[in-house]
């Protein structure tokens, strides 16, 4: 076979190749060739790129820092209305009128609340990853076969590239021996228009190939941010709450029973602290994630957009 039709047979669709394979004793001129390559070329590839764009939009716009966000500020709003100040000394008369042991259930009671709000932590923080462990599946799919089909978009900008230069090689060669011969010189020109025919559709796809792997960078760094903030909440219900649940809890009876005099507040205040700070660090990582999330939303919109009218 002629190197120049394999190359071209290699630039065109299943369904071309299977066309081209069932009729392959009729002959077929290198002019067919290359108005079915500039007609179609890559049109399977850029086709399933832009579905595979609809549905990583799709995944994008189902935000998952908008289900994480609602389990973090329940647990961040009940801490803020604690108050340690009702445990510090309040003098005699205090005591004497059960003020003071007043204060201390009070305390005792708003910790309680809390409690039960950190309890549920964990088991909503675990509900929420498990309902996105079948989407982010789906997303990692679709993430894989983006590469692999703008992959083989490359390969054949590449190859109509080579393809092209050869032509081109060609059609100067022919543009002498034809100088005598009208229709020779008809001949070249129609080629030739064909040629730039395919230059325009390898810049299409050039552009396709390079904004659907631009999309691919943004979707797998959304991924990673994304997977990063799910594995930092149960860190969180492992370290600093159940921290605090240990220590706030041993507070809480003291101050229940009315034995906080004496008692070193610093320590359980410290730690209540870092939890707060801790649910602000995770809170503001959430809205930078719903920002990220909605940006590649757009972005794989507007991709969705030119491989549509690239296909």
């Amino acid at each position: 076979m002629d190197p120049s039709h394999d190359r071209t047979a290699s630039l065109m669709t299943p369904a071309k190749l299977a066309q081209v394979a069932a009729t392959a004793r009729a002959p077929v001129s290198p002019a067919a060739f290359l108005d079915q390559m500039a007609a179609d070329v890559g049109h399977a590839h850029v086709k399933r790129l832009a579905e595979l764009a609809l549905e990583l939009e799709g995944h994008a716009r189902a935000s998952q820092a908008a289900s994480v966000q609602p389990v973090l500020q329940r647990l961040r709003q009940a801490l803020d209305p604690l108050d340690f100040t009702v445990l510090q000394p309040q003098g005699l008369w205090a005591k004497v009128t059960g003020k003071s042991r007043d204060a201390g259930a009070g305390f005792a009671g708003r910790i309680e609340q809390i409690e039960g709000v950190a309890k549920g932590f964990a088991g909503e923080a675990a509900a929420v990853q498990q309902q996105q462990t079948a989407p982010a599946a789906a997303a990692e799919r679709a993430l894989v076969e983006l590469e692999v089909e703008y992959r083989a978009l490359d390969k054949i900008i590449d190859q109509g590239a080579r393809w092209l230069q050869d032509m081109r090689n060609q059609l100067k060669s022919r543009q002498g021996q034809a100088a005598a011969d009208p229709a020779a010189q008809e001949q070249v020109r129609a080629d030739a228009a064909r040629c730039e025919t395919l230059v325009v559709r390898l810049k299409a796809l050039r552009a396709a190939a390079t904004a659907s792997q631009q999309a691919h960078q943004e979707v797998r760094a959304t991924a990673e941010r994304r997977a990063a903030l799910m594995a930092q909440m149960p860190r969180a219900a492992a370290t600093e709450i159940r921290e605090w649940r240990s220590r706030l809890g041993t507070l809480a009876s003291a101050a229940a029973e009315g034995k906080v005099a004496g008692l070193n507040l610093k320590g359980p205040q410290q730690i209540h602290e870092e939890l707060r700070k801790r649910l602000d660090r995770l809170l503001a990582e959430c809205d930078q994630l719903r920002q990220h999330e909605d940006a590649l939303a757009r972005l794989l919109a507007a991709m969705g957009e030119q491989l549509a009218a690239a296909a």
